[in-house]
């Protein structure tokens, strides 16, 4: 019997031509896949006008502790459900560890934290998710339109948004400026 390899602490990169807008250069770290569905938070793509401060402001946090760094748009599912990505140095009352990777968190505490300045040394903030129901991401990899890489925090943490998809297809020896959105045929 065939055994599923499950893309936990990996990126999954959008090809060119995935067919959906929500996902053109999407970056996704994954966070969860198993039998019953996966899940993921994308990191290649900033929230228009909106930034770490405002949220700290929206539940009444400090901003003077902690840089006002962009939010990023996580994924089409529950857009106003914020998720944190961060480092193993810090968890809180729901964190999980990602495979030894990187850590998730998703409740105020990790906020609270973050603007007190006790939090997580490296850390990204997002709103929504991208999610799968059991089953339908291993479709979609047996289809033209996603490819997964390694886990690397530094792309998470060190590069920024608009540079991580060409980033991760470079550092898996894949120049992006060849990938096509078609493919031929023989």
């Amino acid at each position: 019997m065939e055994k599923t390899a499950f893309l936990v602490g990996q990126f999954l990169l959008a090809m060119p031509g995935i067919g959906d807008p929500r996902f053109e250069h999407a970056v996704i770290a994954m966070c969860a896949h198993d039998e019953n569905g996966a899940m993921g938070v994308g990191i290649g793509e900033e929230v228009d006008g909106l930034g770490l401060h405002d949220l700290l402001r929206q539940f009444d946090l400090r901003t003077d502790l902690v840089a006002d760094l962009p939010v990023h748009v996580g994924g089409p599912v529950e857009p106003r459900r914020g998720f944190v990505l961060h480092s193993k140095d810090w968890g809180g009352q729901d964190t999980i560890d990602v495979a030894g990777c990187w850590s998730l968190s998703g409740t105020i505490d990790v906020l609270r934290a973050i603007a007190e300045g006790n939090g997580p040394k490296q850390f990204l903030v997002a709103l929504g998710f991208a999610g799968w129901e059991g089953g339908q991401l291993d479709g979609e990899l047996l289809r033209h339109g996603w490819f997964n890489t390694p886990a690397d925090p530094s792309l998470i943490y060190d590069v920024p948004a608009a540079e991580r998809w060409n980033r991760a297809f470079t550092t898996a020896g894949i120049d992006p400026r060849l990938l096509v959105a078609g493919t031929g045929t023989a």
